[in-house]
């Protein structure tokens, strides 16, 4: 189905999450073949012929009205952010010509520079709505160990997440992490799925990562929330940090994010010292080795040859 809308993709993600007896449907005799419902199931379910529901699901028809999309979220137990999430798809479809976004800003206003440095030693970073990290303070750099090695126009915290080396090490729960990071970057493309910049990011992680092209095609959807995270950090050990996430006025969907510890606990000694490492210098070091390393070998290939 070549001409499937992403509306029709997600419907049927989501119907193949849903079993009969979610909906208080029998099973019936045999082996299913479909996971999840069958179209005419969710179609009797939402009060839609099948025909319609199945052209919808095919892209044929794309000006579903809103008691329908209604309906069609309570038949797969939507909750609130994905029924956002599917009137979105649903406005976007209807749409003849998509009129894209301008580039948002990578611009972070002198204040909030300040208020990065306002809440040392509690690790924060800034990052834009498809979380391209746009500033940090130093602890919140050095949380993302290893970020501050990649140039400024590559740190996005999602790619870092299936991308850099060091990020399945970092994160104990790793597949809870990706998942996450896929479910809210869902939520972005729901509201704006001709984004420049999230075309190209979706893209990139699509051919690089199997993982994210596994949890891209589940079509979950939530938004980034406060929450407790657990970090195996090779400079200070274990901790665990609370954070929340504040959205930024007068911004194109900037961000920044926040963790925190309970001052005289072990997790809130372990962020300080986080912050109090000079990461200058460090980055220095680790760029002298680098250097050294390379010379070395290529000192040896002359050598050999």
């Amino acid at each position: 189905m070549t001409d499937q809308t992403e509306l029709g993709r997600f419907l049927r993600a989501r119907r193949s999450g849903v079993r009969p007896a979610d909906v208080g449907l029998p099973a019936g005799p045999g082996v299913r073949r479909t996971p999840g419902l069958r179209r005419e199931e969710l179609a009797t379910l939402a009060g839609v012929s099948i025909d319609y529901y199945t052209r919808l699901e095919r892209g044929k028809e794309t000006r579903p009205s809103p008691a329908v999309v209604e309906a069609l979220a309570s038949a797969l137990r939507l909750n609130d952010e994905e029924r956002t999430y599917l009137r979105e798809l649903a406005a976007q479809a209807a749409r003849r010509a998509p009129e894209p976004r301008p580039r948002p800003s990578r611009t972070v206003r002198p204040s909030v520079k300040l208020l990065l440095e306002t809440v040392r030693p509690n690790p924060a970073y800034v990052v834009s709505r498809t979380n391209d990290l746009l500033a940090a303070n130093p602890g919140g750099m050095r949380l993302l160990h290893g970020m501050a090695n990649w140039p400024a126009r590559q740190r996005n915290t999602i790619r870092y997440t299936f991308l850099h080396p060091a990020a399945r090490d970092l994160w104990p729960d790793w597949e809870q992490k990706a998942k996450g990071c896929v479910a809210q970057l869902r939520a972005v493309a729901g509201s704006d799925p001709d984004a420049p910049d999230l075309a190209a990011l979706i893209g990139e992680l699509v051919v690089k990562s199997p993982d994210f092209n596994r949890l891209w095609e589940r079509y979950e959807v939530r938004s980034i929330g406060d929450g407790a995270k657990t970090f195996h950090h090779p400079s200070v050990g274990t901790m665990t940090l609370t954070h929340e996430v504040l959205s930024l006025n007068r911004t194109d969907g900037q961000r920044m994010v926040i963790y925190m510890a309970p001052p005289g606990t072990p997790d809130h000694d372990a962020m300080t010292l986080l912050d109090l490492a000079d990461l200058e210098t460090e980055e220095t070091a680790e760029t002298a080795a680098e250097t050294a390393v390379e010379t070395a070998t290529g000192r040896g290939s002359q050598a050999s040859g």
